[in-house]
C-alpha cells in the first residue's frame, strides 16, 4: 500500500518554483483511508518585488488596464485614422440607407410635439392691392406628434367671391367619405362676429370698457396705464403686445352718448380697428355664417368690425380664426405710394408754381399790349382824320379795310389752331405756349408731373374707397404732408370734372341720328 501511494505521489508534476525540501521535514500531515500519515506539499509564492509590471498591471496595449500616472491626453494618428475609416463608412451606410441614420431606433411618437406651431390665420396686405391670407391648415393625420405644419398661403382680390377662396382651400385638404363610403370634398364655411349680436338678448347688455374716471387729457399728461395694456391670444396663450391704450378715452355718461341703444351702430363697434381694437374677455363673441356667393371685400368690410372671422371645415377638430387687418395695416402699402408721390410733387410744385406764374404774366402783358395797341391806331385814326387834310373821306375806306383784315386774320388763326373764338381762349393758349418754354428752360418734366398726380388721385380714390368701407374719417393731408400738393391734386380732380361736365353736356346737344331714333 505504501508503495502505491508513494507512486500516485511521484506522478504528481512539480512547480518550477517549489523549493527541495527533505523527506521527513516537519509539516503538518493527512490521515488517509488506512491511518498513514502523508505530509502536504508547500508551494512558495514569488515575491511581489520580483513580479514584472506586465504581470502586476496586465496588457499595456488596454488603455484601462494601464495606471492613470503613465495615460495622456495625446491622440495618435492611428487613433485619428480609425476615426476616419469609421466616419466615412457610417457616411456611406446613410447614402445606401437612408434609414440607417442616428435615433432610427426610437419610435416617432417619442419626439414631443414643438411648441411653435401655427394655430391661427393671418389676413395681410400686398403692394398689388391683393390680399394675402396665409392658414394653417390641418390634415387627416392622426399621430398624436403634429410637427410645424407649413402654413397655407392664398392670394385673392377684394371683389372675387368668398366661393373662390373655398374652392382653393378645398383644394387643399383631404376628402372625406360619407356614409355610402363615396369620398367627397369638406365644406368650408366662413362666420364672422354679429354686428347685430345684442339686438335679441334679453338680459342687460355688458358695459363698454372705458375710463371709471372722468379726468381730463391735461390732468393725464405724463402718465401712462401700463395696467390696461392690450392682449392677444397667441398659440393658446394671453401675451401682451406692450402697446398702450389711447389716453383720450370716454367717460362712461360720454360713451352712453355715442354707443347708443342697440342696432343704432355704435363709435366703437364700427371703429374699423379690427385686430388693432382693445381686447374684451367678458364679451361674449357670436359669430354668422356668410353666404359663398358674397365678395370678399365686403365679407372683409363687415368683419373689421370685430378682431377676427372664423373658417369653419368640416372633419376639422377646430376652426381656424384669422384676424382680420385694421384700416391701417390694409392701406399701409397704398398711404406709403402716396407719401412717396406726394414728395415728388412736391418737390416738382415749387418749379412749377414759379412757370405758371411767369407764365400767366407774360399773357397779361400781351392782353395789355393788344389794349395798348388799340388805342394807338385808335389815336392815329382820329389825328389823321381831324388833323390833316386827308379827312374822313380817305380814312373811313382805310379803317373799314383795316378792320376787316383784323377780323379776317383772328378767325383764321383761331381756325388753324383749333380753337373756340374767345378771349379766354386766346389767353389760355399765350399761357400755355408761354410754359412749353419756362419748362423747356428750367428743365421741368410735364409728362412726369401728369403721370404722378394721375398716380397721387388714384392711390387717394382707393383709399378713400377702403375708408368708406371701414367708415372712418382719412386725412389726406397727413398722408401728403403738402398742401401745395393737395392743391395740385384738387385742381386737377376739378378739371377732369369740368371736362366730363362738357363732354355729357356736348352729347346732348348733338342731333339723334336716323340710327339712334330706330333704336330708341
Amino acid at each position: 500500500m505504501r508503495q502505491r501511494l508513494l507512486a500516485s505521489l511521484r506522478g504528481v508534476p512539480k512547480s518550477p518554483c517549489a523549493p527541495c525540501v527533505p523527506r521527513f521535514s516537519h509539516r503538518p500531515s493527512i490521515l488517509l483511508q488506512h491511518g498513514t500519515p502523508l505530509q502536504l506539499r508547500a508551494y512558495a509564492q514569488k515575491p511581489k518585488h520580483l513580479q514584472s509590471d506586465a504581470e502586476k498591471y496586465g496588457d499595456f496595449s488596454n488603455s484601462n488596464a494601464r495606471p492613470a500616472a503613465e495615460l495622456n491626453e495625446n491622440i495618435t494618428q492611428e487613433e485619428k485614422d480609425d476615426f476616419a475609416r469609421r466616419l466615412r463608412e457610417d457616411k456611406g451606410k446613410q447614402i445606401r440607407s437612408p434609414w440607417h441614420r442616428e435615433g432610427s431606433d426610437k419610435p416617432p411618437v417619442a419626439r414631443q410635439r414643438s411648441a411653435g406651431a401655427m394655430t391661427k390665420g393671418k389676413l395681410l396686405t400686398t403692394p398689388s392691392r391683393m390680399l394675402k391670407m396665409i392658414l394653417p391648415l390641418t390634415t387627416s393625420d392622426t399621430n398624436t406628434d403634429r410637427k410645424d405644419l407649413e402654413p397655407l398661403a392664398l392670394l385673392v382680390h377684394p371683389q372675387q367671391p368668398i366661393s373662390y377662396l373655398e374652392r382653393l382651400i378645398q383644394a387643399e385638404l383631404p376628402t372625406l367619405k360619407d356614409k355610402e363610403g363615396r369620398e367627397r370634398q369638406p365644406n368650408v364655411y366662413f362666420r364672422a362676429e354679429d354686428s347685430m349680436q345684442r339686438d335679441g338678448e334679453s338680459e342687460k347688455a355688458e358695459k363698454t370698457p372705458v375710463s371709471s374716471d372722468s379726468e381730463s387729457l391735461n390732468d393725464q399728461e405724463g402718465e401712462q396705464d401700463f395696467d390696461r395694456v392690450d392682449e392677444i391670444r397667441i398659440d393658446g396663450k394671453t401675451q401682451k403686445t406692450g402697446k398702450l391704450n389711447s389716453q383720450d378715452r370716454k367717460t362712461p355718461e360720454q360713451a352712453d352718448e355715442l354707443r347708443g341703444g342697440p342696432g343704432k351702430g355704435g363709435v366703437e363697434s364700427y371703429s374699423g380697428q379690427g385686430q388693432e381694437a382693445p381686447v374684451d374677455k367678458q364679451a361674449e363673441r357670436k359669430f354668422v355664417r356668410w353666404s359663398s356667393s358674397t365678395e370678399i371685400g365686403d365679407f372683409i368690410r363687415d368683419a373689421a368690425r370685430g378682431q377676427e372671422f372664423a373658417i369653419e371645415i368640416e372633419g376639422a377638430p377646430e376652426e381656424i380664426r384669422v384676424g382680420v387687418p385694421s384700416f391701417n395695416e390694409r392701406t399701409y402699402y397704398l398711404r406709403m405710394r402716396l407719401r412717396k408721390t406726394a414728395k415728388k410733387l412736391s418737390e416738382m410744385a415749387e418749379i412749377k408754381k414759379l412757370c405758371d406764374d411767369l407764365a400767366q404774366k407774360a399773357a397779361k402783358n400781351v392782353a395789355r399790349a393788344g389794349f395798348a395797341g388799340i388805342v394807338a391806331w385808335w389815336v392815329v385814326v382820329y389825328y389823321l382824320t381831324f388833323q390833316t387834310e386827308l379827312g374822313w373821306d380817305v380814312m373811313e375806306p382805310v379803317t373799314y379795310l383795316v378792320g376787316l383784315s383784323t377780323l379776317i386774320g383772328g378767325y383764321v388763326w383761331f381756325l388753324y389752331h383749333n380753337r373756340e373764338v374767345s378771349y379766354r381762349s386766346a389767353m389760355n393758349f399765350t399761357v400755355s405756349r408761354r410754359q412749353q418754354k419756362l419748362y423747356q428752360h428750367h428743365d421741368f418734366d410735364l409728362r412726369k408731373w401728369e403721370v404722378l398726380i394721375e398716380d397721387g388721385n388714384a392711390l387717394r380714390k382707393e383709399i378713400k374707397a377702403i375708408a368708406n368701407e371701414y367708415d372712418v374719417e382719412w386725412d389726406e393731408l397727413q398722408e401728403e404732408k403738402d398742401e401745395k400738393v393737395a392743391k395740385a391734386l384738387k385742381k386737377d380732380r376739378q378739371r377732369k370734372k369740368d371736362d366730363k361736365k362738357d363732354k355729357d353736356k356736348d352729347d346732348e346737344d348733338e342731333p339723334a341720328t336716323d340710327g339712334d331714333v330706330k333704336e330708341k
